[in-house]
C-alpha cells in the first residue's frame, strides 16, 4: 500500500485554497515552511480563538486525489490544493490508516498522521453543496469525513511532485482516525 506525490501547496496567508507548488520544504515540529498554519501551537483561527496554546496537530493537510476524481464524477470542479490541503496523494487510502500512521515522503520527509480534517462551512463557500459531498455515512450510520487526514511534520525535507509515499504502521493496536 505504498502511493505518490501528486501535487504539494502551500499559501502565507488564511486563504481557503493554497496555490501548487513545484516542491514544499517540511520543518520538523512546526509543518510546511511558508504556510500560514505553520508552527507549534494552533494557526487555524477559529481554534486559536478557543486555545491559543494548544499544540498544532494540524501542521500539514494531506488529501487523495481520488477524493478529487469521486467530486469531479459528482459534479463538482476541484483540483490539487483547492480545498486547503498541502499534500495531494494517490494510491493510498488515508481514511483507513490508523492514528500515528508514518509517511515517509521522497527521501527525508516524515508525518506522522494525528486524525481526520474535519470539514468546515467554507467548502460550500468554495463551491455550493461540496461539504455534504465529502460527508458521507458507514453501515452503522456513523460519520464519514471524507476531506483528508492531518499530519505532524516529525522529520523534515522536500516534498516534491511523483515523490515515493512508504507507510509505516504503528504499533497495534491501532486506534481508529477521529477528527483533530
Amino acid at each position: 500500500m505504498n502511493g505518490s506525490v501528486v501535487a504539494v501547496s502551500r499559501s502565507a496567508t488564511y486563504t481557503f485554497s493554497k496555490p501548487t507548488q513545484l516542491s514544499i520544504r517540511l520543518l520538523p515540529g512546526l509543518g510546511v515552511e511558508g504556510d500560514a498554519h505553520m508552527g507549534k501551537t494552533i494557526k487555524h483561527r477559529y481554534r486559536v480563538a478557543r486555545n491559543p496554546d494548544e499544540p498544532n496537530l494540524r501542521q500539514v493537510h494531506l488529501i487523495h486525489a481520488e477524493l478529487h476524481d469521486e467530486l469531479s464524477r459528482a459534479g463538482f470542479a476541484v483540483s490539487a490544493g483547492q480545498m486547503g490541503e498541502n499534500i495531494t496523494t494517490r494510491g493510498i487510502d488515508l481514511l483507513a490508516l490508523p492514528t500515528g500512521t508514518r509517511l515517509h515522503l521522497g527521501q527525508d520527509a516524515i508525518v506522522e498522521v494525528t486524525g481526520l480534517r474535519n470539514p468546515c462551512h467554507q467548502l460550500n463557500k468554495f463551491q455550493s453543496g461540496l461539504m455534504n459531498a465529502v460527508l458521507d455515512r458507514d453501515a452503522d450510520g456513523k460519520t464519514v469525513r471524507k476531506s483528508g487526514i492531518m499530519a505532524i511534520v516529525v522529520s523534515g525535507g522536500d516534498v516534491r511532485i511523483d515523490d515515493p509515499i512508504r507507510i509505516e504502521m504503528p504499533p497495534q493496536p491501532h486506534a481508529p482516525l477521529q477528527p483533530v
